[in-house]
């Protein structure tokens, strides 16, 4: 369960995008500061200026004023717009104050200033006008700064709707800065075993150039290693034919000479094991050349053909043990593939199928074909292959245990090489017998085809 959230606490990619977030919303927040402060002061400075024009209008105007009378002018006005004009006192007034009227201290000085009335506090500017009358135009401050407030968050809503907008932008940016890699990833996850061609750089990014560079240059030296190793089974494979067959040739001899009976039981052991290894030998030999032969170009193939010609290369191994060979059904297909590749394929599946098939058994090759692929079927109704197995049989020199048969366990990586490299997928099934043994093998080689258009 911690592996995943792992994972992404390791990515590059979420660190990256992380930290920008971190910056971002922190740059987002000293500038959300900044602005509110700024805006909230620049409120404020309007309404002075607007304390300043009302004094300024009245002045102008030579409205009649008193200390004691609140003039507050417009009814039913809205308590954030009230203003308040007054008299400035000289002395205590010898009648109450009007409602609403503020007892303002004597002898205020003029400008801008801020006082407190009956426990609430009021921004005021005091002017002397031209008939020598001093004046008070002044506003709550709790309403000053609820205007101010509002001004100010006002100014900061794009700010808070575009910074989630920015994160997200940000993170599929990197996500799309991220893509090449990811892209080359999959490259080289896709690639087969045998696939040491070097990686394109093109498209990529400079950073990452150097990388693919040393990708490229591991590449090319496991290639050599790879290619040395396979030359080196191939000349070894070569080189022990020779001897082999002189060995059986003095076997051949040494069994029409008198011998007793011990000794003709020893040489068909020893004729036995010479034959176990030129079996080996051999398919050393193909699978060296499969390994390195890419150059076979592809031609049209017709599947019944290439099953008859199976059938009778492998015929006389069939008769040899009472084994019914033979194709189920007329369905025909065509394939566009390497034509010696298919043929040792399907040679390698059926001369298997005959070597593991009890005498008197029966091997089938069949072809099924479905709108967007093409079966190739090779069915015998021999052991089979238990089930926890059947993974393991494609491995070289891996061999079912229980079986006295000849063979040197390489028959199905040739097979599993060959369909590699031709683009083809291989199953293998083995049912279960009534005691639970597995019982008769189908081995079905997949060819993907385009649908009609």
């Amino acid at each position: 369960m911690d592996g995943a959230p792992r994972k992404i606490r390791q990515s590059l990619q979420f660190k990256l995008s992380m930290r920008l977030s971190v910056v971002i919303l922190l740059t987002a927040l000293i500038a959300g500061i900044l602005s509110f402060v700024s805006a909230f002061r620049e409120a404020n400075e309007l309404q002075d200026d607007q304390l300043k024009q009302v004094a300024e209008l009245i002045n102008h105007h030579h409205f009649s004023l008193s200390v004691t009378d609140a003039q507050d002018g417009v009814p039913d006005i809205d308590p954030e717009s009230r203003v308040v004009v007054q008299v400035v006192p000289t002395r205590q007034p010898t009648r109450p104050y009007d409602a609403g009227a503020l007892a303002l201290p004597l002898n205020l000085p003029d400008g801008l200033q801020t006082v407190t009335i009956n426990q609430e506090t009021w921004r005021l500017f005091v002017r002397k006008l031209d008939t020598g009358i001093r004046v008070a135009v002044g506003q709550q401050t709790i309403v000053r700064d609820e205007v101010a407030q509002d001004s100010a968050i006002r100014t900061l809503l794009p700010l808070i709707i575009l910074i989630p907008i920015l994160v997200l932008l940000v993170a599929d940016l990197i996500y799309q800065m991220f893509k090449p890699l990811k892209k080359l990833a999959l490259n080289i996850e896709d690639r087969s075993d045998n696939d040491l061609d070097a990686v394109s750089e093109q498209n990529l990014p400079s950073e990452i150039r150097p990388f693919v560079v040393a990708i490229n240059r591991l590449f090319a030296r496991v290639a050599q290693s790879v290619a040395t190793q396979r030359r080196f089974l191939a000349d070894a494979a070569h080189e022990m034919r020779s001897p082999l067959m002189a060995l059986s040739l003095q076997t051949d001899r040494l069994s029409a000479s008198d011998m007793s009976e011990e000794a003709q039981v020893r040489l068909a052991t020893l004729r036995t094991g010479l034959q176990r290894t030129k079996v080996l030998l051999d398919q050393m030999l193909t699978l060296a050349r499969l390994q390195e032969d890419r150059t076979e170009r592809r031609k049209s193939v017709a599947m019944q053909q290439a099953f008859r010609h199976v059938v009778e290369d492998l015929l006389p191994l069939a008769e040899a043990k009472e084994i019914d060979l033979g194709v189920v059904g007329n369905a025909d297909a065509t394939l566009i593939t390497q034509a010696l590749d298919l043929h040792i394929m399907l040679k390698n599946l059926v001369e298997n199928a005959i070597k593991y098939t009890q005498h008197g058994g029966k091997v089938d090759l069949s072809l099924q074909i479905k709108p967007d692929q093409i079966q190739l079927i090779v069915e015998d109704n021999g052991p089979g292959i238990p089930l926890d197995e059947l993974e393991r049989v494609f491995d070289p020199f891996y061999r079912v245990l229980g079986n006295d048969e000849i063979g040197s366990g390489l028959g199905l990586s040739i097979v599993q090489t060959i369909a590699s490299r031709i683009g083809a997928t291989i199953h293998l099934d083995s049912s279960n017998g009534m005691d639970g043994r597995a019982s008769g093998l189908r081995v079905i080689v997949s060819f993907t085809v385009p649908l009609p258009a």
